[in-house]
């Protein structure tokens, strides 16, 4: 049974700025769910997209449990219900079209999080709202997957990005940002997997086989899609991308050799890019007779869109698999789909 928080509206607002005061916000809102003593309530979402069966903290290995699985974002999301599949109710904590850079939780976010028997959370700057709950709540019997334990770590390539996370054209941090966007190489998302499946085997046992047989059948889906990438590269004319958006590919470019160039690095809080930015895209456009512009998931494409205009370039999205809009999540779309969708996608790109 697979499940999403309700559709509420979020902020989105700053992707690093502000992270002491959503900490402090975070906080008050789990001693205020303490208080009104809503921290031992069903698993249900604010939305009454209903928990799983009625189970608790620590409810797992108990007789007809059924394991809780709550992910924050969509990948590490559609990842666990690919393992659980009938066998474990999964939640996916951000709404459809969230922001996890700007996002605030609400009390109904956090009862659900103490539901869980397996939460699963990217780590990094970004969840430092994630960091603030679980140092607030009992996550004794809770086991804890944090996204970039599961792989090797890359720093954010400010190389690739013509304004750096301050929106200064060409300065880079004094101190490099870890990129959190780790599943975005198939290769990554296995090792990711192999970490919810023993996790979900130890939280439903007898369960296990089933367990261990999905996740080899879709470990072997991501082999298919690592071959998918390997091959449209291997026989592409070039491998440089442009984006006019962020940039959170950068596990997926080291993977497969791709030089890439962007507006700004993985996480920036920039929000306007100034017309210098745009006018070296166009020249980075130009002068690498780019086909492609992209921009990702939700970008409003605005950026892409005037840099066709001025040379004759498509737009074109590349999916990080970060969030899903309302209506492709509603349509069904999986990491997979949106990966081969980056496998056409970049076939067109690099010809």
């Amino acid at each position: 049974m697979f499940k999403q928080d309700s559709e509420k509206p979020r902020k989105h607002g700053r992707a690093r700025g502000g992270a002491r005061g959503r900490i402090r916000w975070v906080a008050c809102l789990v001693l205020l769910v303490c208080a009104l003593g809503l921290a031992a309530c069903q698993g249900t979402t604010g939305g009454g997209a209903g928990g799983g069966g009625g189970a608790g903290t620590g409810g797992a290995g108990q007789a007809g449990h059924r394991p809780v699985v709550v992910a924050t974002i969509f990948a590490p999301f559609d990842f666990a219900r690919q393992v659980a599949g009938a066998n474990a109710d999964v939640h996916m904590l951000l709404p459809p079209g969230s922001d996890s850079h700007s996002y605030e939780p609400t009390p109904a976010d956090i009862r659900l999080i103490q539901t869980a028997d397996i939460f699963i959370y990217v780590g990094g700057d970004s969840d430092t709202w994630v960091e603030g709950i679980l140092a607030s709540i009992d996550t004794s019997k809770m086991q804890v997957i944090r996204l970039i334990d599961c792989v090797p770590l890359l720093n954010e390539d400010e190389s690739v990005a013509i304004e750096s996370g301050d929106g200064l054209i060409g300065g880079l941090s004094a101190t490099p940002e870890l990129d959190e966007h780790v599943w975005t190489s198939p290769l990554n998302a296995k090792l990711i997997v192999q970490a919810i499946n023993a996790s979900l085997d130890e939280a439903d046992p007898a369960e296990a086989t089933a367990y261990d047989a999905n996740a080899t059948a879709y470990c072997a889906q991501l082999d298919e899609l690592d071959a998918g990438f390997r091959d449209v590269i291997d026989h592409a004319q070039r491998r440089t991308l442009i984006f006019a958006d962020r940039f959170p590919f950068r596990y997926l470019a080291a993977e497969y050799g791709l030089t890439c160039h962007a507006a700004y690095p993985g996480c920036s809080d920039a929000a306007e890019p100034s017309a210098r930015t745009v006018a070296e895209l166009i020249d980075l456009v130009r002068s690498n007779g780019a086909p492609v512009v992209f921009s990702t998931e939700l970008s409003n494409g605005k950026m892409a869109q005037t840099i066709c205009a001025e040379t004759g370039a498509t737009s074109m999205t590349l999916y990080s698999g970060h969030t899903v809009s309302r209506d492709d999540f509603a349509a069904g779309a999986t990491y997979l789909s949106q990966m081969w969708e980056n496998v056409a996608t970049l076939k067109i790109a690099l010809n």
